[in-house]
């Protein structure tokens, strides 16, 4: 059988950011530069020519781009995504007639050839493309045919060169014959986020904590702690699930199967008579109690993030209401969550492979949908990577649609593949193996992993020392300076990074038991009471290191850090820079917590835009030093009990 149309003689391949083929899109922000490649070529030795094609998925119309040839048969392109939402682009590719002429009539001039009919030749594609053209130009590029077949042949060289002009070309090129063009096998996509889902820094706070000692908070005493939050520098506050707290097989203090009276439950356990999850825990404060709080917030420059966890309680209405959601054992029972032998009898999963999978799916959408009503545009997914992949890809691709400036951060601490494939799904962000990364390799290879290959289009890292559900060894063995290094690493390595507080400002440390990663009296199980003027507190570093992460561009995106050769193996040092060098920062960390450490370190200078025969500043933001370097080799020491950490501002 014949192919549709035989004439198109570009071939394109090779696509780049392609995720999976085209299966699932890349990601940007709005006002942010796409840049593109695709393998471009064609039988014989004609000029090819080709464009980049993109457009807002709600747009019919195509703009364009044009594609630069590199190397071999590489070319690249580049646009700009000026607006939220989906965008989808593709490659257009033609045999350049204009420009194979253009080329070999410099060769027969050169050669010294009758070029007479090859000038008529060009008067004819000239005049073709006068055809194309419309209103001035279309009169314009006929005269130019008219006076190449006109013009006096006597000095054949000087009409040539007329004729081979850039303004002949540049208007020519404007209307190329697209009648053969090649496109692209199929249209990618882009999911185009706000600056926030690039560039965040979470405060996580158990609003039950926030309350006078012995009493339950509320919204009302989370308000009052914004000013602190604010001080610190955080803008998204992250809030563990607010709704009602089952009763039945409720936890106690330190994960307690027996519950006291007093005992308030761990918030994951969702559900009661109070309601489920579109209800707020009585004890807390009214729905209109937290859209004040959102509004509040917002009066301090904070978004507030709320917990999306898709389990209840045996007390929740769902279980009532739609049985058919769980998954019953023989006995009749409804399945409770387990990890063997763990058991998690306060807990009911929810099962995805429900006859009645439609119904449910609509029902946890609308749960999003309710909360983004109250002001919510950002969500912490809970456990994403044990619920439905399609659902995920389906739910956020859906909310977005409808309100694309809803950000959604996947709580996966899974396996690499899993953890990626919920960000190709939409996830905006994902938390990351670094609460386990701690040495020098293992943290240069992780970082270049998510920053220069592929994952770098589609996966968003945000970095957290600690959450309630993890104290890691080096937190509680380190001290202070643990908590420091690990403070400087997770705010300077990624753009998006967060803490668990006010446990990490005081540096809590003590666990629940040698060699266990929870903690001695959880605030998942009761209320904390936490000095927040503690002189152990490192809140005024915390709030240096925010400060400077606003200031300073070159730390507000992933895609700058480049390593570099320090001659200690408990030293990492590492340099962040704008495409434009206006902003360099350069970030040396002492990895070991108990001893100070020292070595040379080596930059590449040019790399960095400095000139290497010239003196440069340092200004340290953690303790305002200031250094003069010159050259690339210069020594570095640091005491993790003084300062464990140097976070440089360059310049020259």
């Amino acid at each position: 059988m014949l192919p549709e149309e035989g004439r198109r003689r570009v071939q394109l391949e090779g696509a780049s950011p392609e995720i999976d083929g085209g299966r699932f899109p890349i990601k940007r922000i709005v006002g942010e530069q796409v840049d593109v490649e695709v393998d471009m070529f064609s039988d014989g030795h004609n000029v090819i020519a080709g464009v980049v094609r993109y457009r807002p998925e709600t747009s019919t119309q195509w703009l364009e781009a044009p594609l630069t040839h590199t190397v071999n048969d590489r070319w690249c392109g580049t646009f700009t995504v000026t607006e939220m939402g989906r965008y989808v682009y593709t490659f257009t590719a033609w045999v350049d007639d204009f420009e194979t002429w253009r080329r070999d009539l410099r060769k027969r001039l050169a050669a010294d050839q009758d070029i007479s009919v090859d000038l008529l030749i060009g008067a004819e594609l000239i005049e073709h493309a006068s055809k194309r053209a419309t209103g001035h130009d279309a009169d314009v590029l006929g005269g130019y045919a008219s006076h190449l077949r006109s013009a006096d042949k006597k000095d054949m060289k000087a009409l040539a060169e007329w004729a081979l002009s850039d303004e002949i070309a540049a208007l020519t090129s404007q209307y190329p014959n697209l009648e053969w063009a090649a496109t692209y096998e199929r249209e990618l996509g882009i999911v185009v986020d706000r600056q926030k889902a690039r560039f965040s820094t979470w405060y996580e706070l158990f609003p039950r904590s926030c309350g006078a000692p012995g009493k339950h908070g509320t919204f009302k005493d989370c308000e009052a702690r914004l000013p602190y939050i604010a001080s610190l520098g955080f803008d998204v506050l992250y809030l563990p699930p607010i709704h009602p707290v089952g009763s039945t097989y409720r936890k106690g203090k330190n994960n307690s199967t027996i519950a006291g009276s007093d005992d308030v439950g761990v918030p994951w356990g969702i559900g009661s008579a109070e309601g489920g999850h579109k209800s707020v825990h009585p004890d807390l404060g009214t729905l209109a109690d937290f859209r004040s709080l959102v509004a509040k917030a917002q009066e301090y420059g904070i978004e507030i993030a709320l917990d999306l966890a898709y389990q209840c309680s045996p007390d929740h209405p769902y279980v009532k209401e739609h049985p058919e959601w769980f998954r019953h054992r023989p006995d009749g029972t409804i399945q409770y969550a387990e990890n063997p032998p763990k058991k998690y009898q306060d807990i009911y999963p929810i099962d995805f492979e429900t006859e009645n999978w439609q119904g449910l799916w609509e029902e946890l959408r609308s749960v999003v949908l309710f909360w983004i009503e109250q002001g919510v545009k950002i969500f912490r997914v809970d456990n994403p990577h044990t619920k439905a992949f399609p659902f995920w890809e389906w739910m956020i691709g859906t909310v977005k649609h409808q309100h694309p400036e809803t950000l959604f951060l996947a709580e996966a601490f899974t396996r690499p593949k899993v953890m990626y494939r919920l960000a190709k799904l939409g996830f905006s962000q994902s938390y990351t193996y670094f609460t386990w990364r701690n040495g020098k390799d293992e943290l240069t290879e992780y970082l270049t992993e998510l920053t220069q290959s592929q994952a770098h289009d589609f996966f968003r890292p945000n970095f957290w020392p600690n959450t309630p559900d993890i104290l890691h060894e080096y937190l509680q063995h380190g001290g202070r300076p643990a908590f420091i290094i690990r403070l400087a690493l997770a705010a300077t390595m990624t753009a998006n990074y967060g803490i668990y507080g006010p446990a990490f400002e005081v540096c809590e440390n003590r666990p629940l038991r040698e060699g266990s990663e929870e903690y001695l009296d959880s605030e998942k199980y009761q209320i904390r009471e936490w000095d927040l003027d503690s002189p152990y507190s490192i809140k005024d570093l915390i709030a240096r290191v925010n400060q400077a992460r606003k200031e300073h561009l070159a730390l507000q995106s992933n895609h700058s850090i480049r390593f570099h050769h320090v001659s200690s193996d408990q030293l990492i040092c590492y340099t962040k820079q704008t495409a434009d060098y206006i902003d360099r920062v350069l970030v040396v960390v002492n990895l070991n917590p108990y001893h100070t450490q020292s070595g040379w370190v080596d930059l590449p200078l040019e790399s960095l835009g400095l000139d290497p025969y010239r003196h440069y500043q340092l200004y340290d933001v953690l303790t305002d030093a200031q250094y003069t370097w010159f050259g690339g080799h210069n020594y570095v020491e640091l005491n993790p009990y003084a300062m464990p950490a140097h976070i440089f501002s360059i310049k020259q």
